[in-house]
């Protein structure tokens, strides 16, 4: 946030028009703190937000005196009910922009600490049901209760505790924080052709979990594949978090000293993260474009626009481990975000990008973390209570001035993809079929490519219903 301290200084007349707030209560009364909570809502709205001219409540001239001020805000019952009004169109263009009442989770949640047992999974409708649920087990975290109790990649989740899942039961049932997993198996009734009988059966096997304090590396899988006489380096990475750039960039120090010709970049379930993070990994990929514009964040008019370069060097100083490709292969989907589209987004005028999967989400906005403070940093923050904020403050575009679709980015022609969890594969397996598409198109084989397509096709598709596996910091794309 330091590069918009200086801009603050535009809004002190501004802030010292409502700086007379005063409730005249204890600041240990429940309501007095509310109306703080509330006061700050408003001022960081005010200076930083977005679609601030979008939001009449949030126009300079406003409120006509001190009294008129606290009126509005005493007519909310709550800071959140007053964050949600100043939102603009929520289900349509704000999607992304929250509060919290807890800044000391929200922090940890952006250094990869979260309360986890290490089990991400896809909630579908099981076969022939509108009520029943299954869980299909996506991703395990490296050492975690899942993965020392034997939970895998492709796992079918059909009860919880003995309960089968149903629409009415999953959220509570799955969001415990210790419970045991049944599993089952698809079964097809030996009829292949027809998918009106087909059901989840009994696996017999039950797996207990429980959740623990885990910091996430989001550098999950690498590795180094041979194909076509041709090194490919390979890295599952699942979050764009500033706490393990040294992690990242050491993944690409290997891929440099196996020299490494060809990279697949998997992001299919990068929510997003730091745009500082998302840069680095540019400059790791390419390295030719060293203090060109990766980059542009667009503010509200209080602030000037900021460019993101590709760099020689991590914040620290460390060198950064480039591997001067031309192309790269990124595998992304309908759970790729922000920094992972922003990745796409502003590599594209440079590079060739092979997009391998579906669409992606559609958010180009950036945010940063309000405190409660003089200038609104971390430094300073009331100490009555442990409120923040994440409002959307500025939108990503490309150095052509290309902003992601709000519809989400398309995968390339040819080139898409929609996973099913009966065909899931192994991360970094040659014959995954995300990977495998990649691995087809650097060996020049279309053929390849149609028939793992064509092998997807054949699978009995599987409906998806809401995702509660999402926390509720996570992704996004952070603005430092």
């Amino acid at each position: 946030m330091k590069h918009l301290k200086l801009a603050l200084l535009l809004f002190a007349i501004l802030i010292l028009a409502t700086s007379c707030f005063e409730d005249g209560d204890d600041v240990t009364n429940p309501d007095a703190v509310s109306q703080e909570v509330k006061d700050f809502v408003w001022k960081g709205m005010n200076v930083f937000y977005l679609y601030k001219e979008n939001i009449p409540d949030l126009a300079n001239d406003r409120f006509t005196s001190n009294d008129d001020y606290v009126t509005y805000l005493e007519s909310f019952d709550s800071p959140e009910a007053l964050f949600e009004n100043l939102i603009y169109d929520r289900k349509n263009i704000d999607l992304f922009s929250w509060i919290t009442d807890d800044y000391i989770a929200l922090e940890a949640s952006f250094s990869g600490i979260t309360n986890t047992n290490g089990m991400e999974f896809s909630p579908y409708y099981a076969p022939n049901s509108s009520t029943n649920i299954i869980g299909a087990v996506r991703l395990v975290l490296p050492n975690t209760d899942a993965e020392l109790n034997g939970v895998e990649r492709g796992d079918i989740i059909y009860g919880v505790d003995g309960n089968v899942l149903t629409t009415s039961n999953y959220i509570d049932l799955l969001n415990q924080d210790s419970y045991t997993i049944n599993l089952g198996t698809y079964n097809d009734n030996n009829t292949p052709d027809d998918t009106s009988d087909d059901y989840i059966a009994d696996a017999n096997e039950n797996i207990a979990l429980t959740k623990s304090t885990y910091t996430e590396n989001p550098v999950h899988t690498t590795k180094i594949l041979t194909v076509g006489g041709q090194n490919v380096g390979y890295l599952l990475y699942n979050g764009f978090t500033y706490d393990f750039n040294n992690e990242l960039n050491e993944a690409f120090a290997e891929f440099k000293a196996n020299n490494v010709q060809q990279l697949v970049l998997d992001l299919r379930y990068n929510p997003g993260g730091r745009v500082s993070t998302e840069t680095f990994l540019a400059s790791m990929i390419t390295g030719q474009f060293t203090g060109e514009v990766f980059q542009k964040l667009v503010y509200n008019d209080n602030f000037t626009n900021n460019n993101y370069s590709f760099s020689t060097q991590l914040d620290d100083g460390s060198t950064i481990n480039s591997l001067n490709l031309s192309k790269v292969y990124i595998l992304a989907t309908d759970r790729s975000a922000s920094a992972s589209e922003g990745l796409i987004n502003g590599l594209a005028p440079y590079i060739e990008v092979i997009h391998i999967g579906s669409k992606t989400v559609g958010k180009t906005q950036g945010s940063i973390t309000i405190y409660d403070s003089a200038d609104f940093d971390r430094t300073g923050a009331n100490q009555n209570h442990t409120y923040a904020m994440q409002p959307l403050v500025a939108n990503g575009v490309n150095v052509n001035d290309v902003a992601v679709p709000s519809s989400g980015l398309e995968p390339t022609s040819g080139f898409e993809y929609t996973e099913n969890p009966y065909n899931y594969g192994s991360f970094g397996d040659e014959n995954e079929p995300m990977l495998a598409i990649a691995l087809a198109d650097i060996e020049n084989s279309m053929n390849k490519v149609i028939a793992i397509k064509s092998n997807n096709s054949n699978i009995p598709p599987l409906t998806p219903i809401k995702d509660i596996n999402n926390n509720t910091f996570e992704g996004g794309m952070i603005i430092d």
